[in-house]
């Protein structure tokens, strides 16, 4: 894992939850989102934050090591970065999340909010990634 740049992942990692704090939010797709889940605000208070935003922070944490390890050779452009990240987070996060979601009887909006969401998060950690080598 020589070369990787460990700043630049943990940024891409955080850029997640500040794309999440948007994307999921009443300005953008919160309350069709909600819906899609079929859940209430008393829903959104089960859990625990802490395990949630815990663990959470881990898988993106590796989300962005793993996207940084397919960046880490040489001669990787910006444009390359973003395309490889755009590519990974529309053919393999989206469509993967589409699948499940598909056997799981879950609706169209659910697969093009959270699927969408995924898309942008890699394209961001991309940018951050190809731009801070």
């Amino acid at each position: 894992m020589d070369g990787i740049n460990w700043l630049a992942v943990i940024a891409a990692a955080l850029s997640t939850f500040v794309i999440g704090g948007l994307w999921y939010s009443p300005l953008l797709f919160g309350k069709a989102w909600m819906r899609a889940n079929n859940y209430t605000d008393e829903d959104l208070k089960r859990g625990s934050p802490a395990i949630i935003f815990g663990l959470s922070g881990v898988f993106a944490l590796i989300m962005a090591a793993n996207l940084a390890a397919f960046l880490n050779f040489e001669g990787v452009t910006l444009g390359f970065a973003v395309g490889a990240a755009l590519a990974s987070g529309l053919g393999f996060a989206g469509m993967g999340l589409g699948i499940v979601a598909l056997f799981e009887r879950r609706s169209f909006s659910y697969i093009a909010i959270n699927g969408g969401y995924l898309v942008v998060a890699f394209l961001v950690m991309g940018l951050i990634l190809g731009a801070w080598r």
